[in-house]
């Protein structure tokens, strides 16, 4: 009785949505209000098994677009964004109702405590900040992000098959957009030039998109041992794959991808040898001692670019000899916001400006000397650097956590990675970890963790590495990781 009334309340609620849509859609002719069927089933998905609604979120995240409605502060990407607000709702509600789906193993984690503390600075910044309407969007975007991207893979990634199952639904849409971008940079004829046009509006500029797939690349790599024994079709599909994705990021033309990959095996070596440990403090040194030789005197001033020399290359190989020569625009441009950042941080250094507060704020602090062709900054992007952003926006509170967590992540992987016996696991690892020090390097010379593509790879890779550290103890103890 009780399932025949379920099932005609499911029947009523479902018609009551199509003919809805169908009156809304005559009426206003708006496309978007036939999304509101697929929205109606995917809640019910939820319901039902919101498991399954996870995977189906995350296979959207590599092909998701973002669409702008009138202006950048009113912009939206579909279909990742309007799930993870379902997503971010459905979780408070199980937390609610049963605060230990979160186990008391995770809130100790010393990674989940950084973040907690990292999140608590973004809150501080955004109260004192001198745009709070941006601060605040831009606090919902990280809270949303955070939930379903750190917070929810705890209740996801139970076994192998979880792992395994996440990596092809990742790979399958990703692997998509690859392919439709260099078939449209082709027709352009694969110029340097035309590597921002070749997007086709699947990422927001080549950067972002040469960041997303040489984070995800380590996976493939390690996807590669893991394949022994498959059959040697497995085999022949894998190597395709990555040549795929080899070409992917050359003709991204972005240099930071390539720099990534590099510094990602150097982790993974150094993990093997267990001197991981020795890599972000000496790393940190190197960027300390730059820094105290150039800010003394002025030592910085003696780089000031040749501003009629300095403009945008259209070949790759001469915007490669230009950044070595110091003459290329987007370095030189690097150097104009990195110094201007330094100089705003002393006028907040506890709280920043706020989140998304630099665009407006930092040209008064710029030194003129380093101005460039693009230093009108006519797309609003900021300072081209994590640390610095962090620095100038939340103070440097928030961007020592940071620095802090990214040393923390590889001490924590080696740990796993030696305490582990089972070889998937141990491979996983040093996987999960290659992942995050691509997206490091990329974001040192950018800000893109809080974009939704790169944050996929960046916090879910961290949740990961939290439930394996309790499964490579739970081995270490007898008993059975599964």
């Amino acid at each position: 009785m009780i399932a025949t009334l379920r099932n005609n309340l499911f029947n009523l609620a479902a018609f009551s949505v199509l003919f809805a849509t169908i009156i809304l859609f005559a009426y206003t002719g708006n496309y978007f209000i036939l999304a509101a069927p697929i929205v109606f089933l995917y809640v019910v998905l939820m319901g039902v098994n919101w498991k399954a609604a996870y995977w189906i979120f995350l296979f959207t995240i590599p092909a998701s677009v973002q669409i702008n409605f009138s202006n950048d502060s009113m912009a939206i990407t579909l279909p990742d964004q309007p799930i993870m607000w379902l997503l971010l709702m459905m979780s408070t509600l199980v937390f609610a109702r049963d605060p230990e789906s979160l186990p008391k193993w995770w809130w100790r984690d010393p990674l989940v405590f950084i973040t907690v503390l990292q999140y608590i600075c973004t809150i501080i910044a955004v109260i004192f900040s001198k745009m709070l309407f941006f601060s605040t969007k831009f606090l919902l975007a990280k809270t949303w992000l955070l939930v379903c991207y750190f917070v929810m893979p705890i209740w996801i990634f139970k076994e192998k098959k979880d792992f395994i199952k996440a990596f092809y639904i990742l790979l399958i849409p990703m692997l998509i957009t690859i392919m439709v971008i260099l078939v449209h940079h082709a027709i352009l004829g694969f110029r340097f030039e035309k590597v921002q046009k070749s997007m086709s509006g699947l990422y927001y500029n080549h950067v972002d998109y040469s960041t997303v797939i040489s984070m995800f690349f380590p996976l493939l790599v390690i996807a590669w041992p893991l394949s022994k024994g498959k059959g040697i079709l497995r085999k022949i599909l894998l190597g395709t794959i990555i040549l795929i994705f080899i070409a992917g990021i050359t003709f991204a033309y972005a240099r930071a991808a390539v720099v990534g990959i590099v510094f990602a095996i150097v982790i993974g070596l150094a993990m093997r040898a267990k001197l991981v440990n020795l890599i972000m403090p000496g790393f940190y040194a190197l960027i300390l001692a730059a820094f105290l030789y150039m800010v003394p005197n002025n030592k910085y001033l003696e780089f000031r670019p040749d501003y009629n020399q300095t403009y945008m290359h259209k070949n790759f190989t001469d915007h490669l000899i230009a950044t070595f020569r110091g003459k290329d625009m987007s370095s030189m441009e690097r150097l104009y916001r990195w110094i201007a950042a330094v100089r705003m941080s002393n006028d907040r250094p506890l709280t920043g400006y706020g989140p998304r507060a630099f665009y407006y704020y930092y040209k008064p602090y710029a030194v003129t000397s380093f101005q460039t062709y693009v230093s009108r900054n006519k797309e609003h992007s900021t300072t081209h650097n994590y640390f610095l952003y962090m620095l100038v926006e939340q103070g440097w509170p928030a961007m020592i956590l940071y620095a802090i967590l990214i040393a923390a992540i590889f001490a924590k992987a080696q740990r796993i990675y030696h305490r582990f016996q089972d070889r998937f696991y141990r491979l996983c690892t040093i996987g999960l970890a290659m992942v995050i020090a691509v997206g490091f390097i990329n974001n040192f010379f950018s800000e893109l963790i809080e974009t939704h593509k790169v944050a996929a790879l960046f916090f879910i890779p961290i949740a990961m590495l939290i439930i394996l550290d309790k499964k490579s103890k739970d081995e270490q103890e007898g008993l059975p990781v599964v």
